[in-house]
């Protein structure tokens, strides 16, 4: 739907611009629009690297096996599925850990990672199975302390003061994740009830 929505607004703007003889301003905002996204790619890149790296590191220490312990209860209750799976706990774990420290360009490849070792297990290949939604769930949620890809988008933008979101973005992530666990679990037992 988007590829073909956005080449249409990039159509109609072009139009627009030679139609009302605004060519220098048109040509202008090309170079600037270029230059604006090479920034950006760059320190997303550069962040990218950074904490992929910091989170494989991460994984074999022990502060890393302790904040997993912390949160297994948890992860017992949100899926579960996996009670005796170990190595799909373990990724859900570093998952959530990359989330929650706002790691968000670390916690996709993890998040991914436990996607397909869960998909492995999945008995119906062709449906998610409630595990595989709830992970889902709670990385759109995105539940973070520290936005870091947010903070760095908005330092590379020139903001005088890029942390200032950190308290809005704890209050939305929350209740997201709050909202986002609920409705799922409350839907898994409607689906679940109607399968039978």
């Amino acid at each position: 739907m988007l590829n073909s929505i956005w080449p249409i607004f990039i159509i109609l703007s072009i139009a627009y611009g030679i139609v009302s003889g605004n060519l220098e301003q048109l040509n202008n905002s090309f170079f600037d629009g270029a230059q604006d996204a090479v920034t950006i790619t760059t320190t997303l890149l550069g962040s990218l690297c950074l904490w992929s790296g910091l989170m494989s590191i991460a994984e074999e220490t022990s502060f890393v096996k302790l904040i997993s312990k912390a949160i297994k209860p948890l992860i017992k209750i949100l899926f579960p599925e996996l009670k005796n799976n170990n190595k799909i706990t373990q990724q859900i774990s570093m998952n959530m850990i990359a989330n929650i420290l706002g790691l968000g360009n670390a916690a996709t490849p993890l998040g991914l990672k436990a996607i397909s070792s869960m998909q492995k297990e999945n008995k119906n290949k062709e449906e998610l199975s409630d595990s595989m939604i709830m992970l889902i769930v709670l990385n759109t949620a995105s539940l973070q302390l520290i936005p870091t890809t947010v903070i760095a988008i908005r330092s590379s933008l020139g903001s005088t003061n890029p942390t200032s979101i950190i308290f809005p973005v704890w209050v939305a992530t929350i209740i997201a994740a709050i909202v986002g666990t609920i409705s799922a679990k409350i839907l898994i037992k409607i689906t679940k009830k109607k399968e039978r």
